[in-house]
């Protein structure tokens, strides 16, 4: 789930900043301001439930264990990761992990972007972007708002749940079209050999004794 939202994120970029001041302190001035002006709006619209904190070297959004045991599926130790914002080389991101896998929301969140006439850069649920005025603030709250931490926690365990479906099926369909043994083979029938050709007879001699 988050390798795959996580794009084109280069793991070279990722801050060693424990808390999420001394990540922002770390950043260029304009950077920083990008930053903090999204965190504002997605702190506006997060349901209580969440948290942010650092989280794979960049600021998270989080369901912590108090809240989700489990924790994350391919990495329990990690809580439930929701949505992240970094500072990249070339751009800035803002992971919206809330939208994976979701057709019905993505969809929203497209359209609701292409109302504003910005464009959007977007690949699996990341959004790159270079200043913050690419960025529709209004969309985004709405985007936070629209997925509150129960719906987040039933569509995760849904996903969970037919994701392990799948994977058994997948295991049951390999055991089923396993070869059988090969059969012995049947006694070889007899090669009828032909017979074999007589020698064509020795030719006659041209001249005959007299």
């Amino acid at each position: 789930m988050i390798s795959k939202c996580l794009g084109r994120y280069d793991p070279g970029m990722q801050s060693k900043a424990s808390t999420v001041s001394e990540y922002l302190a770390s950043l260029p001035e304009d950077r920083r301001k990008a930053l903090n002006a999204l965190r504002k709006v997605i702190k506006a619209n997060l349901d209580k439930g969440f948290q942010e904190g650092m989280q794979y070297g960049m600021i998270g959004y989080f369901v912590p264990h108090s809240v989700f045991p489990d924790g994350y599926h391919c990495d329990p130790k990690q809580p439930l990761p929701f949505a992240g914002l970094a500072s990249q080389k070339n751009h800035m991101s803002l992971y919206l992990m809330c939208i994976y896998g979701s057709e019905e929301h993505e969809a929203w969140f497209r359209a609701e972007w292409a109302k504003t006439g910005k464009k959007l850069d977007m690949g699996k649920a990341c959004v790159r972007f270079k200043k913050i005025e690419d960025i529709p603030l209004d969309v985004v709250g709405k985007t936070f708002e629209r997925v509150t931490l129960k719906k987040f926690l039933k569509h995760y365990e849904e996903a969970i749940e037919t994701s392990n479906k799948r994977a058994s099926t997948k295991r049951a369909a390999k055991k089923t079209t396993k070869k059988a043994p090969a059969k012995k083979a049947s006694a070889k029938s007899k090669v009828v050999k032909k017979p074999a050709t007589k020698k064509k007879a020795a030719k006659k001699s041209t001249s005959r004794s007299s």
